[in-house]
């Protein structure tokens, strides 16, 4: 990449109600018009994993919205209203009679550019007893940049951002229910992934308590070095940051990682 190119983003940091589609569409519908009103306008909105129905999990059959349907809709008719990408955060996603944890990204035309279903499913939240995981990597094109998504759970397998970053991804966005008392693992995965793949970190995280688990939010951007550009704190939010994707080129330049790997020892 010769030129600069600059990404403004913005993170909706959201309470999700468990259980209550209609709820979370009507909040997330308000986020966003109040994320779009700010100068500079957002290129990139991101929000949390599950934001349709929480971990409503014993319900998840009948809350989960078939083949994304409604979520694609609404999404896209924003996207391309408001000239903005969207990363979808994920939602329960029905396909047949399987449910997914899935992300559904838009550009500015509200074309879908990517669909990510998580691969790691979290035995600590029983997801591997409700959900099915995918089975394709979620690499796409950002506005002609090379751009990856994982799922919250993701993030603790170190070769999936690698292998992200191996095909050329510049940018990840992870999207996520991350509950206390883990804070501490999810900000150090989360900047060991910038910076051992040198690329932009993008993660949004929810707030709330579903039963008597309560999630802290800490959505952070975090550059190819590994500083936080931005980062939340436990309450509902919309964050904002500029990032120059350039950085990435000059960082690998810099500390050539990839070109010193020796993949046949390990």
């Amino acid at each position: 990449m010769s030129e600069s190119k600059q990404l403004h983003l913005v993170l909706i940091q959201m309470d999700i109600t468990i259980g209550e589609p209609d709820t979370n569409f009507a909040r997330l519908e308000k986020l966003l018009q109040e994320a779009v009103q700010n100068d500079p306008r957002p290129d990139v909105i991101v929000f949390p994993e599950m934001w349709n129905t929480g971990y409503a999990l014993t319900e998840i059959q009948e809350l989960a919205d078939p083949n994304g349907a409604r979520t694609r809709s609404f999404l896209s008719e924003f996207a391309k209203a408001n000239n903005v990408n969207i990363i979808g955060g994920s939602i329960a996603d029905k396909k047949e009679e399987r449910v997914l944890n899935t992300i559904y990204a838009f550009d500015r035309e509200g074309t879908e550019i990517a669909e990510y279903s998580k691969i790691h499913l979290f035995r600590l939240m029983d997801e591997e007893k409700f959900l099915h995981s995918g089975d394709k990597l979620g690499r796409f094109e950002l506005e002609g940049v090379p751009a990856g998504a994982m799922i919250c759970y993701d993030i603790r397998f170190p070769e999936l951002a690698r292998k992200l970053a191996l095909d050329g991804v510049r940018i990840l966005f992870v999207p996520a229910e991350w509950p206390h008392p883990r804070l501490h693992h999810w900000r150090t995965l989360l900047m060991a992934r910038a910076i051992e793949n040198q690329m932009y970190v993008v993660s949004c995280n929810r707030v709330g308590t579903s039963g008597t688990t309560e999630f802290f939010g800490h959505s952070m951007v975090i550059d190819p070095w590994g500083e936080v550009l931005a980062e939340g704190d436990e309450s509902e939010a919309i964050l904002r940051a500029t990032i120059d994707l350039e950085e990435v080129v000059r960082v690998r330049a810099k500390i050539p990682v990839f070109e010193d790997r020796r993949p046949h020892l390990y």
